[in-house]
């Protein structure tokens, strides 16, 4: 047997071993069912045979290509980079994103956060624009790559939903202020550190204001507001590239080179080529914490700009697919002279907006560029530079959302915190180190807020025929003194178990000898939250009563039933119903103290003379859900 013939007799017994797990009334279909969780493309290759299809989706490349051509070229310059690596991240990384990420719409490639990230991250080590500052890029990629794949493949997807989108709103509002702060030396044509710092770049603009080159600016400004007017008044033209042409011909009226005004280096026309990143012991070490920053904050901008599109088409998102997909097209493109990308959100709504029904429009897109470069490259060099950073400000003061930051103001106070913190940190500190702060932040509250369960403590309200349960903080209701009823709204695990086991210190002080616990709150308990029940149990034994446990969910006595701790607590104190729990305890009170109670505030204790349907039978004792 040849070895072709032992791998396909393998790979049919692995189908048949597959097949053979599953219910016999289940039709398997191993091209439909397997295959597409390793090659998402399968999922929707289809689709592509129907008709108009081809057809919306290259159109839809035709108009993304147009767009990312000059974004591609700006934003390699807020990275530091020469403008040809702009354009190989737009060929290569929508590609390879668009095969093995979940979404149909959204477009991966350079993004100005992205981007000022990776200058940041960079220029520390080399100067920018030079063979080493573009080798320890390409290996900085191919790590926040490795990363991304790594965090997929081990299905950490549904943990990004951790991070706050104020984290997102903050980072990117203050990524928008550091990229037009450091494109302000090429609006005004001041030459300063390209290392200052953000309060050192405005002071050393203040202290240069008289050297303006206004040749300059009045590009970078004419650029600016033809874009701007582009896109309010004709929304259907690319503006951006409406922008650069009409600035390239004011550039060259007011005198080209002559007048001051640099241009950009020549833009090869040739394909990326294969090349392997500047793996070395060094740059790992140097580069790694960033490198783990820009995964991060890549796929968080990936995850956020396929559900913001998802809300529109309907479409299900997969986390751990988009940070495989990601993870794979950083990888290759840090291969063939990319930069690290992510989604994008201008370009994954215009794509759909224009039309795209599957990931094919990334590819359609990618395709148009690259012949876009190879016929007309070599005229880039005479686009001027003010002209871009002028596209550039367009560019970071559209990354400022700012419809989401006055809703974020308004409605909660924790993500105001987290949108400021965040937003600060990125002006005032390591990049890096604001995506940690945000995604601390975030963590920080979520876990504040799930550490502090509500626990209320509950009463029946005789006004209700029915005697609904009332927490009695919302309505003052009289108590039973000897049955103490709480409600917890929360996780028992290790967290939580000192904010309650506090609050169940207050409520031990009163004179009650039975606790009952509605527990209809409570999805999850860990060990130490089983713990805590077994003590709470005994204690209430000790005191001469008990703990009655009603409606815990199944799921949530997984813990409890494999520790024992169902035994310990006592199976007979466990109830599906208020009502079966109120006729146990009821029989374990004093009724020397019933007799006593002025408030009689259960079924049971009323009595003939309140409700005598009870007694003949013609009507449950029931106690209404809460």
């Amino acid at each position: 047997m040849n070895l072709g013939s032992y791998l396909s007799k393998q790979w049919h017994n692995v189908v048949e071993e597959v097949k053979s797990t599953l219910p016999e009334d289940i039709h398997f279909d191993f091209r439909k069912h397997v295959l597409p969780l390793f090659f998402p493309f399968l999922a929707w290759k289809d689709e592509l045979k129907k008709p108009g299809t081809l057809r919306a989706d290259f159109m839809a490349g035709v108009i993304g290509a147009i767009i990312v051509l000059p974004q591609g070229i700006a934003f390699a310059m807020i990275a530091g980079l020469p403008p040809v690596y702009g354009l190989y991240t737009a060929m290569i990384t929508p590609i390879v994103a668009g095969l093995f990420s979940s979404s149909r719409h959204a477009v991966s490639g350079p993004t100005a956060p992205i981007s000022l990230v990776v200058f940041a991250a960079v220029s520390k080590l080399a100067e920018a624009g030079s063979p080493e500052f573009i080798s320890k890029v390409l290996f900085l990629t191919f790590v926040a790559g490795a990363i991304q794949l790594l965090m997929g493949l081990g299905r950490m997807g549904r943990y990004v939903s951790f991070v706050s989108h104020a984290v997102v709103v903050g980072f990117t509002a203050g990524a928008a202020v550091l990229t037009i702060t450091n494109q302000m030396t090429g609006v005004l044509g001041v030459h300063i550190s390209s290392r200052a710092a953000f309060l050192e770049t405005w002071e050393q603009l203040v202290l240069h204001i008289s050297e303006i080159n206004w040749a300059v600016f009045s590009v970078a400004a004419y650029t600016l507001i033809m874009s701007a007017l582009s896109k309010k008044y004709a929304p259907k033209l690319p503006h951006l590239l409406v922008g650069l042409a009409c600035g390239t011909v004011l550039a060259w009226m007011m005198g080209g080179p002559a007048a001051g005004i640099s241009f950009a280096s020549e833009i090869p026309s040739q394909l990326p080529s294969f090349s392997i990143p500047g793996l070395s012991a060094s740059n790992f070490h140097s580069l790694l914490g960033d490198a783990f920053a820009i995964a991060i904050l890549g796929i968080i901008q990936t995850i956020a700009v396929g559900r913001s599109i998802a809300v529109h088409s309907g479409q299900q998102i997969d986390g751990n697919q988009e940070l495989t997909g990601q993870g794979i097209s950083n990888i290759v493109g840090s291969f063939f002279s990319c930069y690290a990308g992510c989604g994008s959100l201008t370009r994954s709504a215009l794509n759909y907006e224009a039309g795209a029904r599957t990931p094919m429009s990334a590819i359609f897109s990618a395709l148009v560029l690259i012949v876009l470069v190879l016929l007309f490259a070599p005229y880039a060099q005479y686009l001027p530079t003010p002209a871009l950073s002028g596209l550039i400000l367009l560019i970071g003061w559209g990354l400022i959302d700012f419809p989401h930051m006055r809703e974020i103001r308004i409605a909660s106070k924790q993500d105001n915190l987290i949108l400021g913190a965040t937003f600060f940190a990125t002006l005032f500190a390591e990049l890096q180190f604001a995506v940690y702060l945000g995604v601390l932040l975030s963590l920080y509250f979520f876990l504040k807020q799930t550490s502090r369960p509500n626990v209320a403590v509950m009463a029946p309200d005789s006004e209700h025929y029915r005697h609904q349960f009332v927490n009695i903080i919302r309505k003052e209701v009289p108590q039973c003194p000897q049955l103490k009823i709480i409600r917890i709204d929360g996780h028992l695990y290790f967290g939580a178990i000192d904010h309650i086991a506090a609050e169940l210190r207050e409520i031990r002080k009163g004179p009650e000898k039975h606790l009952l616990l509605l527990a209809n709150g409570v999805n999850y308990v860990d060990l130490d939250g089983a713990e805590w029940l077994a003590r709470e149990a005994a204690y209430w034994r000790k005191k001469g009563g008990g703990m009655y446990i009603v409606r815990l969910k199944i799921i949530a006595q997984d813990v409890m039933e494999s520790g024992g701790f169902m035994d310990d607590i006592g199976r007979e104190n466990f109830f599906t119903s208020k009502t079966d729990a109120l006729r146990t305890v009821y029989s374990k009170l004093d009724l020397d103290t019933c007799k006593a109670c002025p408030h009689r505030v259960f079924f049971e204790c009323a009595g003939d003379e309140r409700l005598p349907q009870i007694e003949q039978g013609t009507e449950p004792l029931h106690y209404e859900q809460l």
